[in-house]
């Protein structure tokens, strides 16, 4: 499986109801297990910059990541980016052979 990285942006009506955080993050997961099973979590971070989340995350594919994206926009994201990330010792590895 490949790894990726969420970041998330709250839209201003989602990050003025941080009160109700802990309620709604449980309510993403759930949406996120049910209508992706296949999906790996490996860290979840809050914040305090551009973004207001970051997930780290194992998926079989792109499709199944941006499905986890769309999932986080559903649910109050103004902004959601599902970025692939390659192990650093692996992207050593690709480097030798340019």
């Amino acid at each position: 499986m490949a790894t990726y990285i969420l970041m998330t942006k709250l839209a201003p009506e989602a990050a003025s109801r941080m009160n109700e955080r802990e309620e709604l993050g449980k309510s993403w997961l759930k949406q996120v297990h049910e209508k992706c099973p296949e999906v790996k979590f490996i860290a979840h971070y809050g914040l305090l910059g551009t973004y207001d989340f970051m997930a780290i995350y194992e998926a079989p594919n792109e499709e199944v990541a941006a499905k986890v994206s769309m999932i986080s926009m559903n649910n109050g994201a103004f902004i959601a980016e599902s970025w692939q990330a390659i192990p650093y010792k692996r992207l050593v590895e690709l480097s030798r052979e340019i």
